[in-house]
């Protein structure tokens, strides 16, 4: 294991040190062949709901009631032993990560460390991650592959990421530079540990925090290994694993080599994945202690030198590097991005959700009897014009559609609103575009009709904000600008709503392969994109062709 294949001078005693630990755990697998038999017997049943990239953002726990009972039990002797060694093993490390850059200037701080300060401070550290890790069941990490050096590959991409857990990575990569929100400083021990991990810190919020931090990025990724390796998380965000939505581009922009990194959790049971809707953080760390021990694998693929295009397109290389990763972890590689914690599709200045909230309003109306969605529509289109401003109560919904389960009323309700009223247009509009019971031009008739606030014949720029967040199901971010395109001649009119959406090239979309998906599109299946490699052994990514985007 040699420095060169791994971390700059300096860096290979304790990497050496951490890879014998590494080595030690493996040994002991034979040892739990017995545990694992009734580890199996224990087992808890996970299920990630909507397999597959429309639902890259949920992932729901489902138990049978002897499932629950064997959990807790498990869960009740190993939940709080295993997570109070592990809280142990922080406050240890508090103290310990303070001192590394104790007495630096700023200006030395923005330096990486060398000497005493490197050798002393870091094994210690990576000791104590890692055994947070083993105390908090992960007993061993599987290492397929090699580690570049810093040299040949300054940045390490780390994809699938579905889990607050996948932090594990970074023992066995030697603790590689990352990069966090500002905000997580202020968190302690967290703080203390980014401190001494030199972290490039951005603010969400701060645009010039964005730009400097990708000029430190790509200072340290351009340093020729002065600096430790970087990793990323280039999807930005955690999904359900089922498939990797579209990388960032900002990691990408230094132009140089990338090792792809892939996280595999081989367990019968899938306890590790939290995203923002589903299962909790904390049902996540429960399921996950209460199992006698889980599996994760880390496996290292060989480095990724980009070509002239791709140095010159930083976007085009982040995409090669994801269908590349997506093709050895057997899922699809997809377009879509995250806008505010939804994975959305971009269409032309349109941000299309994974999965339009009308199509379950569809299936939750079905289920529970209503099956003549023209009935329904009408219905509600007679209301919304009956000079109530569409905006209706939850019981005055159950009264309207006639719904005898206050559960089924409640769900529709939650897929529109948080509030004590509900737009009754946005249902309207999002049920009659996916139920197909309209041809396209009446559906726009209707649509414009009800946004057309006083009868004016035209759009301002909020009603077609709102109109388009209706037909989808999402709010628009950018629907000013397309306004502003159809505005040229003046507001627009129902003649210029239809002619965008049935005739222009980008936007007709939106009803022909959206609004009305035919199998592929509906099902999100997406073949997986293929690479070709150079004669040095190293893979460089075909052109994109597309398909899934904090």
């Amino acid at each position: 294991m040699g420095d060169s294949a791994y971390a700059p001078c300096g860096w290979t005693a304790p990497l050496a040190l951490a890879y014998a630990t590494g080595r030690l755990c493996d040994h002991m697998r034979i040892l739990w062949t017995p545990v694992w038999r009734l580890h199996n017997w224990f087992d808890l049943h996970i299920a990630r709901v909507g397999v597959g990239p429309h639902h890259g953002d949920k992932t729901v726990v489902k138990l049978t009631t002897a499932q629950k009972i064997r959990g807790a039990v498990l869960g009740a002797v190993l939940f709080p032993v295993r997570v109070a060694l592990a809280a142990l093993c922080f406050l240890v490390m508090w103290p310990i990560a303070s001192l590394r850059l104790a007495g630096l200037s700023e200006a030395e701080r923005a330096r990486p460390v060398r000497g005493w300060r490197l050798w002393l401070f870091h094994t210690p550290i990576l000791l104590l991650s890692r055994a947070v890790f083993f105390f908090l069941g992960f007993l061993w990490v599987r290492v397929k592959g090699r580690q570049a050096g810093p040299r040949d590959a300054p940045l390490l991409a780390v994809a699938p990421h579905s889990s607050f857990m996948d932090i594990l990575v970074l023992m066995p990569v030697g603790l590689a530079t990352v990069v966090s929100r500002s905000e997580n400083t202020k968190i302690p021990v967290i703080g203390a540990l980014l401190e001494f991990n030199q972290a490039l810190l951005v603010s969400r919020i701060d645009p010039e925090s964005r730009r400097q931090c990708v000029t430190q990025l790509k200072e340290r990724l351009t340093s020729n290994g002065h600096w430790p390796q970087m990793l990323i998380f280039p999807e930005g965000t955690t999904t359900n694993g089922t498939g990797l939505i579209k990388f960032k581009p900002g990691a990408f922009m230094a132009g140089v080599p990338v090792q792809p990194v892939l996280l595999r959790y081989p367990n019968k049971l899938d306890t590790v994945r939290w995203t923002w809707k589903g299962t909790s953080w904390m049902q996540a760390l429960f399921y996950t202690t209460s199992q006698l021990y889980t599996n994760i694998t880390v496996e290292y693929l060989p480095v990724y030198t980009p070509s002239q295009a791709e140095r010159a397109d930083p976007a085009l290389y982040a995409d090669n590097v994801q269908k590349l990763m997506a093709q050895a972890l057997g899922i699809p590689a997809t377009d879509y991005v995250m806008e505010s914690r939804v994975p959305v599709r971009r269409l032309g200045w349109l941000s299309l959700p994974a999965e339009p909230p009308a199509r379950d309003t569809v299936q939750l109306l079905q289920h529970a009897g209503l099956t003549d969605m023209s009935a329904i529509l009408n219905v509600m289109i007679d209301s919304c014009h009956s000079g109530q401003d569409g905006w209706i109560s939850l019981d005055q919904l159950i009264s309207l559609l006639g719904l005898k389960d206050r559960q089924t009323a409640k769900k529709i309700w939650d897929l529109y609103s948080k509030g004590e009223q509900l737009n009754l247009r946005q249902l309207a509009v999002g049920v009659a575009a996916v139920s197909g019971v309209w041809r396209v031009e009446h559906l726009i008739h209707t649509a414009f009709t009800l946004y057309d606030g006083g009868r004016k014949g035209s759009l301002t720029a909020v009603e077609f904000g709102e109109l388009l967040g209706a037909l989808v199901g999402y709010s628009q971010r950018h629907s000013a600008q397309l306004y502003t395109e159809m505005a040229s001649r003046g507001q627009p009119t129902e003649e210029d709503l239809q002619a965008l959406l049935t005739d222009h090239p980008t936007y007709q979309k939106l009803y022909t392969q959206y609004l009305q998906p035919g199998e592929a599109e509906l099902t999100g299946a997406m073949p997986p994109a293929t690479g070709s490699h150079d004669n040095r052994g190293r893979q460089n990514g075909a052109a994109p062709s597309n398909k899934k985007a904090d």
